[in-house]
């Protein structure tokens, strides 16, 4: 299988920074907008569990966006049927909705050119609360690790990351998302030979996803995943995060990514933060019906 996501687990780093103690378990959040379960290829865990920490630790909202595919090579292709994944999540739902969760039956949608008439067809069939579209390492793409180290070799650091920014600006452009996922992910496939300050170094590499974010109203996600991957960091960056609502971005989402329950809300509040610090003031979240507006919280 060689989708993007469909990676080998990366321990979970270190919960301190700068000699301060981290506590990795985020609580009493609004919301967590981008979670894995056992209706993923790569995740076994039950809806329950998660609808569980959500009430433990005090995070009022929860979107199940499980996988979805279209390229046959890809884990998630035809790996589950909507109806099954309705059927879990508005089943949850009902079953949490007294008790301090509400649940949203959402969807990750892998973007590509290349089957993006197929996403729009999946999109004008099935309906959703809410729909993160990410670009993942698809099949073929220099990015895989097999090939990558001698496809990087000699291009510069922008024509590195122009294939990858170029399917995030088409999935922008589309109009097919409400959030577009770990806008620059694709930092993870590039490390070690790239690193984020490398990335860092030119600030102005994801100026045209920004701006296709900003004229197409797409919003979009700040991912905490990164914080426990070898990146070190948030989807996308805190430079990259300021450097959107610079250009007129008003449009966030926020999610954890989690696919373990130990994952779940992990390190979220600091992606929060990021956006506090940022100038923002609230998410951008649909539950379904017209976009709402959750205002950013954070002590």
């Amino acid at each position: 299988m060689t989708g993007g996501y469909w990676l080998a687990p990366e321990p979970t780093r270190g919960s301190t920074e700068e000699g301060t103690a981290i506590d990795p378990q985020s609580r009493n959040l609004p919301l967590d907008a981008h979670l894995h379960t056992d209706q993923s290829p790569d995740s076994s865990v039950p809806i329950d569990v998660y609808a569980a920490e959500a009430v433990a630790r005090g995070i009022a909202e929860i979107a199940i966006t499980d996988h979805v595919d279209f390229d046959p090579r890809d884990p998630a292709y035809e790996y589950t049927t909507f109806a099954d994944r309705e059927r879990v999540v508005r089943g949850a739902a009902e079953r949490w909705a007294d008790r301090g969760v509400a649940i949203r039956f959402g969807v990750e949608l892998t973007f590509h050119t290349s089957w993006e008439a197929e996403a729009r067809e999946h999109l004008a069939r099935y309906r959703y609360d809410f729909v993160i579209g990410s670009v993942h390492d698809w099949p073929g793409s220099p990015y895989a690790s097999a090939r990558r180290t001698s496809w990087m070799s000699g291009l510069s650091i922008e024509e590195t990351v122009r294939p990858y920014r170029d399917q995030v600006v088409a999935a922008a452009q589309s109009g097919l998302f409400d959030t577009i996922g770990h806008l620059d992910v694709v930092k993870r496939y590039l490390h070690p030979v790239i690193t984020p300050a490398q990335l860092a170094a030119e600030p102005e590499l994801w100026d045209p996803a920004l701006r296709a974010l900003v004229e197409s109203g797409t919003a979009m996600e700040v991912n905490s995943s990164g914080l426990r991957h070898h990146v070190g960091e948030t989807y996308p960056s805190a430079a990259t995060v300021q450097r959107f609502r610079e250009l007129g971005g008003s449009r966030v989402t926020v999610g954890s990514d989690a696919h373990r329950k130990d994952w779940f809300a992990y390190r979220l509040e600091q992606a929060y933060r990021l956006l506090a610090e940022a100038g923002f003031e609230g998410l951008r979240f649909r539950r379904g019906g017209e976009p709402a507006r959750i205002p950013i919280a954070v002590a």
